[in-house]
């Protein structure tokens, strides 16, 4: 059995972070659902950007949509949605038949919107409407301003890709915020099935502390921050808060462990695919993750609910002189100033070639 198809059995969800036009042209991304039993998508400015910039396929869209009066942060988004448009439809069939728990593709608002709360909201709205499909999730991000977002895009009925999280403590305040869009609308008489998933980043850790830990604690940060976050979320399952909205027909936000390639060269390049196994979870992976794990992948457990050796591993890093909340800290804002940065870009590009076709 393929390592990707044992750990789909596992029951943990296979998503590809990356979308080109070219992989929908070409039947790469079919091929993925097919063979490696991809069953979800997820995008940011930074795969978009590469994929406009560095290829033709996107020209004419371009130059029809710049003539007939689009340009910028609305044009983008045209063309973004066409392309995750055909992803969802690809999707659909895993998303109905799993009761909507699977089979998403996710768009991020403007990272732009970082800390702007309302124009947050009323993108993530727009964005939703105007895509109109059911297996679509807004990213927006934990950020101290993104959280109320949050929140009212759940109780707007919109499903959330919560991105830009680094902690157990970026997790369990996204998981406030969903629960308290839900508990709006059941207090409105609203349904309260409304999705959502919690996108841990992992690797970034580990590069952020690359040369500054002892060899004995290269490559273990990431894994120890996502273990201590798995074991926290299922504590919150079982709280009697999530008990009573399951009871009125909530589903869980799922975590969903991202940045999982390998960005020590002297690491295995499976490694944040293997070490993080658990089920009802999502792993979103590029294109070479996925396809170095369906090669020579080994599944060996599941991340423990106790959080296993977790917190001896945090104690170690914050003895090594790492303050793990203060890094997470600085995570969060490096990562939300890097999608500023592609976006600035991208918006570029696009410029660029609305011109030079126009």
């Amino acid at each position: 059995m393929k390592p990707t198809k044992a750990l789909h059995d596992l029951g943990q969800s296979l998503w590809i972070d990356d979308i080109t036009r070219d992989m929908l042209d070409s039947g790469t991304l079919k091929k993925y659902i097919d063979e490696f039993s991809v069953t979800g998508l997820t995008s940011n400015p930074t795969i978009f950007d590469n994929a406009i910039s560095k290829s033709a396929s996107y020209d004419d869209e371009v130059q029809r949509l710049f003539k007939v009066g689009y340009t910028g942060e609305a044009l983008f988004f045209e063309l973004a949605l066409q392309d995750l448009s055909r992803a969802a439809d690809m999707f659909l069939p895993t998303h109905q038949r799993t009761a909507s728990v699977d089979g998403y593709v996710s768009l991020e608002v403007s990272p732009l919107l970082a800390y702007d709360t309302q124009a947050t909201v009323a993108s993530a709205k727009r964005l939703f409407e105007h895509a109109h499909k059911p297996n679509l999730f807004i990213k927006i991000p934990g950020t101290k301003e993104g959280l109320p977002a949050i929140e009212e895009a759940i109780y707007s009925g919109v499903s959330v890709n919560v991105t830009l999280l680094f902690s157990s403590e970026h997790c369990v305040k996204a998981a406030d915020a969903y629960m308290k869009g839900l508990e709006r609308r059941v207090a409105e008489g609203l349904s309260p099935d409304v999705r959502s998933v919690a996108s841990i980043f992992v690797s970034r850790w580990d590069k952020a502390v690359l040369d500054k830990v002892p060899a004995e604690l290269k490559d273990k940060l990431g894994i120890a921050v996502s273990h201590q976050s798995y074991r926290d979320y299922r504590k919150l399952l079982d709280s009697d808060r999530w008990q009573r909205l399951e009871s009125m027909g909530a589903r869980p936000q799922r975590l969903l462990f991202a940045s999982t390639s390998t960005k020590d060269p002297a690491a295995p390049d499976t490694l944040y695919v293997e070490a993080l196994a658990a089920p009802n979870t999502v792993n979103t992976m590029p294109d070479k993750t996925l396809l170095a794990f369906g090669d020579h992948g080994k599944l060996d457990g599941v991340l423990s609910l106790d959080g296993g050796d977790c917190e001896d591993i945090l104690a170690a890093f914050e003895k090594a002189g790492i303050s793990v909340s203060g890094l997470a800290a600085q995570l969060q804002k490096e990562g939300a100033a890097s999608f500023v940065k592609s976006w600035e870009d991208l918006l570029q590009s696009i410029e660029t070639k609305s011109k030079a076709l126009g």
